[in-house]
């Protein structure tokens, strides 16, 4: 039953979309600078490498629905200690469990959804988005509504626990039965599934699209992450106001991500289209980042949103479709780009003490330049190539 996966992505993204808005109320009640922050942001996802690829490649060779279950546990249990956290170190504690428990709950869930027609990868790939779209945009005003009533950050991360809970009760009763009952893989079998899944690395094909996927995320997660700080921080809005420009972000990526469901149905070539919008995503980013004035920063932030829509569907279907038959473990694929590209938000941090957070942030122009450099000239699928034995 595909709908459970989607519920998995939008309480994940609905998860995201509360922290993100929450940073600024987050770092004035733990007292945390932007290097911690960048920590925060950075150090979950690079020690969740080093943990994805087991699970990625377990879920291929061994019991997926049991590894979805588990990570759903884990990822409830984070939520709860993220609501308790009165110090950086356990914040960064509970964000430590979260990523890899979110590893194994989200993204082997949508590793089912892509199993379940390998024909469609682009299509389903735009129902999940607009699944977490949806999420991201509750998310803050969720947020805002437990602020109101006097709840706070905590007691909303408090509803996500329990909400999360609900989620895996009904993963229980609908996830597919494992089609392999095997008992735990040996050495061997596993030894096997990673080398199965590191040749796929010799394929260029394969290797375009993971580097693609991180340099676009410049422009979706990595700038909605630093977005309300650089409104308080830079453009010197109340928290507020802040708000306001989060939520224009996350109604257009809504509404956006509904309307390419069906335009993606009707495209024939849709990395025509990735190299036209990242084009006009560059141009619209410069602008965001040199023209003063909140509304007309709303206004063109909005567009730096327009404009990169359907880029995680497509590059994400098009690294599942390079991929067949190893669709889980592309956890273990991916984490070969992963710490690099989590370096970014440290880096930004780290530079932001230095030089200022408006500074910094001119490093994201490079998501749009890679699309525009490394997208395939043609519009069809790249033929798969081996690189050279080394």
């Amino acid at each position: 039953m595909n709908f459970i996966y989607l519920v998995i992505e939008f309480l994940d993204e609905l998860v995201f979309g509360v922290g993100e808005t929450a940073w600024p109320l987050i770092r004035n009640d733990l007292n945390l600078s932007y290097s911690q922050i960048g920590l925060l942001l950075s150090v979950p996802g690079i020690l969740a490498a080093f943990i994805e690829p087991f699970i990625g490649i377990l879920g291929d060779v061994w019991r997926r629905r049991l590894l979805i279950l588990g990570g759903g546990m884990l990822f409830t249990a984070s939520l709860f200690v993220t609501s308790a956290s009165t110090s950086f170190i356990l914040l960064l504690l509970s964000f430590i469990l979260f990523a890899p428990s979110s590893g194994a709950y989200v993204s082997l869930s949508q590793a089912n959804l892509m199993d379940s027609d390998e024909q469609r990868h682009e299509q389903n790939m735009a129902r999940w988005t607009f699944a977490g779209s949806l999420g991201g945009v509750t998310g803050p005003f969720l947020l805002g509504l437990f602020v109101y009533v006097g709840l706070g950050w905590r007691g909303t991360y408090a509803l996500l626990a329990s909400l999360s809970a609900l989620s895996l009760l009904i993963a229980i009763r609908y996830l597919p039965a494992d089609k392999k009952n095997t008992p735990f893989p040996s050495f061997r079998e596993v030894f096997d599934g990673f080398k199965a899944a590191f040749n796929a690395l010799k394929r260029k094909e394969v290797w375009r699209w993971l580097l693609l996927l991180e340099f676009a995320d410049l422009m979706l997660d990595v700038l909605f992450s630093f977005l309300a700080l650089y409104f308080v921080d830079v453009v010197r809005t109340t928290e507020s106001q802040a708000g306001i420009a989060v939520t224009g972000w996350l109604v257009m990526g809504l509404i956006t991500d509904f309307l390419f469901i069906p335009f993606v149905e009707k495209q024939k070539d849709t990395l025509q289209f990735l190299r036209r919008t990242a084009f006009l995503n560059a141009i619209a980013f410069v602008a965001f980042m040199l023209v003063p004035g909140f509304i007309p920063k709303i206004i063109l932030v909005v567009l730096v949103n327009l404009f990169n829509t359907g880029w995680y569907p497509i590059l994400q279907g098009r690294l599942y479709s390079s991929l067949p038959g190893q669709s889980a473990s592309l956890m273990a694929i991916g984490a070969v780009t992963t710490p690099l590209a989590k370096m970014l938000p440290l880096a930004i941090g780290i530079l932001a003490d230095q030089f200022g957070l408006g500074t910094a942030m001119w490093i994201l122009l490079l998501g749009p330049l890679a699309l525009i450099v490394g997208l395939p000239k043609n519009g069809q699928r790249s033929k798969v190539e081996s690189l050279p034995d080394l």
